[in-house]
């Protein structure tokens, strides 16, 4: 078998009681996405106005050069080193908005500067504020440099009283605000906390009315970058930091280009997104870094019905060589992802310390098909939940539990099929490191529409838990290496069909080598495995026959 990596990713199924082997994409394709291009003519902020004088407002300044760049045919517009405080902006067509060394472009606190606009949120048609930068309909843009973009983000986000320090707690309350009545949540203003009571506040509907809007304004945060149906996007070397909720936000684009930018957000952020690549076709992400709030690096298409009636997956994606501290989840496809998802190529990543490695999440009632997903050459440390899961019971909560938090498994029960059930399949995932986590991998998929397609190989792993499949469908690992540090099972299968485990080593001994359960299990396999380790090689029971499982 050739080395993982950049080479064959390998998988083994089993065809009428034997193993054969079967191959994904021999080789990638390469990114096949347009860049900009601008005219060189440059069009410096101070020449209309701008001032980095403290106290001074250059919305007015900003804008009038965008605008004024853009009916000339495009070029560079450059904010040069210094404080540049400014409300809301618009880009336009043709622009090249660059940002110096030792640039701030800072974005104002006055809630007021932000006017509601109906655009997007969270998958669904929704009113929100005017994102600091906003571009809808635009072609040739970009936001390039060494400069950093602050989005003021503090002044919007909700903040729960447990992510803080005693100390941190004190001096947010004290600074202004709301507090919940039960004590655990601060908000900015009486408006924000109006529209906590709403689920999906800023959703459109008949029956809500512009007073209804405005009285909840405060709540309605904005994203810090948003770029709305636009094509040929580049984003290069700048900062973005501290935004009300998602970072950036390509959402129904074509050709974005991402490379060599720095994400930040509060660990505490709520919705604090790096990168949601929402409906977008023809993207690639490389040599980025990301520090966050939530999900580092997230894939989306629409929600329910209106993703699934927009119709606009998310493909012809490619992340590379990039690295995440603090998120949710690494790279992360969902829970919005009812327009579906295909082509993606996601290699050289590296993970620090986030809640989960590899992020697939979804639940019923969204519909939509994540399908051709191929993942090489990740590397993970200090993961405090699953190196790699998938999920189909996504619950709308963090990863990892608070301290004393107790969360009871879903329910299991059967539902007919529909277009609101949603699917994972074809996903190859090769040469994955993960040095510390709680589990190696946890596959849930449901009982009508098993997780399908998992093709596992070259991972070399030391984790507290082993390998969970649940409700899996074509599932296999193969040349792996899990060590494991608690009592479970190594691998533990709940209702698998044509599950595969070939060449899985385990460093040491284990109680349990293989435990399976449930009545619809069913051509599991062992193949060339060392079982002298087991105190038991297989457990079979809950519904579960030994003859459910083949050892060889």
């Amino acid at each position: 078998m050739k080395k993982i990596g950049w080479m064959t990713v390998v998988a083994v199924c089993l065809v009428s009681g034997t193993i054969s082997v079967v191959c994904g994409q021999d080789t990638w394709p390469e990114p096949d996405v347009r860049l900009p291009v601008f005219k060189t003519d440059t069009f410096d902020i101070r020449g209309f106005g701008a001032s980095d004088a403290p106290g001074f407002v250059s919305t007015a300044a900003i804008q009038s050069a965008i605008d004024a760049c853009h009916g000339q045919g495009g070029g560079v517009v450059l904010i040069p080193e210094g404080v540049w405080s400014s409300g809301p902006l618009s880009l336009r067509s043709g622009v090249n908005l660059h940002l110096s060394r030792h640039a701030l472009l800072q974005f104002s606190r006055d809630f007021n500067d932000y006017p509601l606009i109906e655009t997007w949120w969270e998958g669904l048609p929704q009113v929100r504020r005017h994102s600091p930068i906003r571009a809808e309909g635009q072609q040739n843009i970009g936001i390039t440099g060494e400069g950093v973009i602050d989005g003021n983000g503090d002044a919007w986000r909700y903040v729960k009283k447990a992510k803080m320090t005693d100390s941190q707690w004190k001096n947010l309350v004290a600074s202004g605000g709301v507090v919940t009545p039960d004590g655990k949540e601060w908000y900015p203003s009486e408006s924000a906390l109006k529209g906590r009571q709403y689920q999906d506040a800023g959703l459109i509907t008949p029956d809500k009315t512009k007073t209804f809007f405005e009285e909840i304004a405060d709540f309605l945060r904005p994203n810090l970058v948003v770029l709305e149906r636009c094509e040929r996007i580049l984003l290069e070397g700048v900062t973005f930091q501290n935004s009300g909720a998602w970072n950036i936000h390509p959402l129904m684009s074509r050709d974005v280009t991402i490379r060599n930018i720095t994400v930040r957000n509060p660990w505490y952020s709520q919705n604090g997104d790096g990168l949601d690549i929402e409906s977008c076709t023809n993207v690639l992400v490389e040599g980025s870094s990301f520090d966050v709030g939530d999900d580092a690096i997230c894939v989306k298409s629409g929600k329910g019905t209106h993703g699934r009636q927009l119709g606009m997956p998310t493909e012809n994606l490619w992340v590379r060589n990039c690295t995440v501290f603090h998120a949710h989840g690494g790279f992360v496809v969902g829970s919005e992802m009812s327009g579906g998802a295909r082509n993606l190529y996601v290699s050289g990543l590296t993970f620090i310390g986030t809640d989960i490695g590899l992020r697939f999440k979804t639940t019923r009632g969204r519909g939509g098909v994540v399908e051709d997903v191929y993942i090489r050459d990740i590397y993970m440390k200090d993961i405090p939940g699953e190196a790699i899961l998938f999920d189909m019971y996504y619950e709308a909560k963090d990863p990892i539990p608070a301290a004393g938090e107790v969360r009871q498994p879903p329910k299991a029960e059967t539902l007919p099929v529909s277009e609101e059930t949603p699917q994972f399949r074809n996903f190859y995932i090769a040469n994955i490191h993960c040095e510390g986590a709680k589990k190696a991998v946890f596959i849930r998929g449901l009982p009508e529409m098993p997780i399908r397609g998992i093709h596992l190989s070259g991972l070399r792993m030391k984790t507290a838990a082993g390998i969970d499949i649940q409700e899996g469908a074509a599932i296999t690992v193969t040349e792996s290496v899990v060590e494991t540090t608690s009592d479970e099972p190594l691998a533990y299968v709940l209702n698998g069909r044509d599950v595969v485990f070939d060449a899985l080593r385990y460093g040491g001994r284990v109680k349990t080598l293989l435990h399976v359960q449930g009545e619809r299990s069913k051509g599991v396999v062992l193949h060339n495995i060392d079982t002298s380790l087991a105190e038991k090689p297989l457990q079979a029971d809950h519904g579960a026959a030994e003859t459910a499982v083949k050892m060889n």
